[in-house]
């Protein structure tokens, strides 16, 4: 699969996972290295929102909206997974005053489980992914343009 930086195309390591089966698992670390799992959140909805690296104006604004509408959707649980470090990802919590679930998929498994790995770059592609209550993924998008914000109003329909 291909998407583009700056309209320079750039491969991702795809497939993306198929719509309406059982959500892939992954094992990545929280913020306290401890290792989360899919699974772990199963019960109600999750939306993943996976972003290249936080600490880029089009990452920052993001994981800023998700948080917001995280606030809004209480029955919502919304996993923010990247490869940035541990310190990264705290670093930006702090700054933002955000209490966020970050995640680092740090050796791969997100990246494989969900087909969004960027060789070139060596980060994940911005990708949003909804899964219901029942573990099924029932919405995901793999953003076309890597500066570009997915879209939030068709995941949030999703949900509905």
């Amino acid at each position: 699969m291909q998407i583009t930086r700056k309209s320079v195309p750039t491969e991702v390591l795809g497939p993306l996972p198929e719509l309406n089966t059982a959500a892939p698992e992954f094992s990545v670390l929280d913020l306290n290295d401890t290792v989360r799992h899919l699974s772990d959140y199963q019960g109600k909805p999750v939306l993943i929102s996976v972003f290249p690296d936080i600490d880029t104006r089009t990452c920052d604004l993001q994981t800023k909206r998700f948080y917001s509408l995280a606030k809004e959707h209480k029955d919502l649980t919304i996993l923010n997974i990247s490869n940035n470090s541990k310190e990264q990802l705290q670093n930006w919590c702090i700054a933002n005053g955000a209490d966020i679930i970050a995640l680092r998929d740090n050796e791969g498994s997100f990246a494989k489980a969900y087909g969004l790995w960027m060789p070139e770059y060596k980060v994940l592609a911005r990708s949003v992914f909804v899964i219901n209550a029942d573990g099924t993924l029932i919405y995901e998008e793999l953003v076309s343009e890597m500066a570009d914000e997915p879209n939030y109003q068709a995941a949030l329909d999703a949900l509905a």
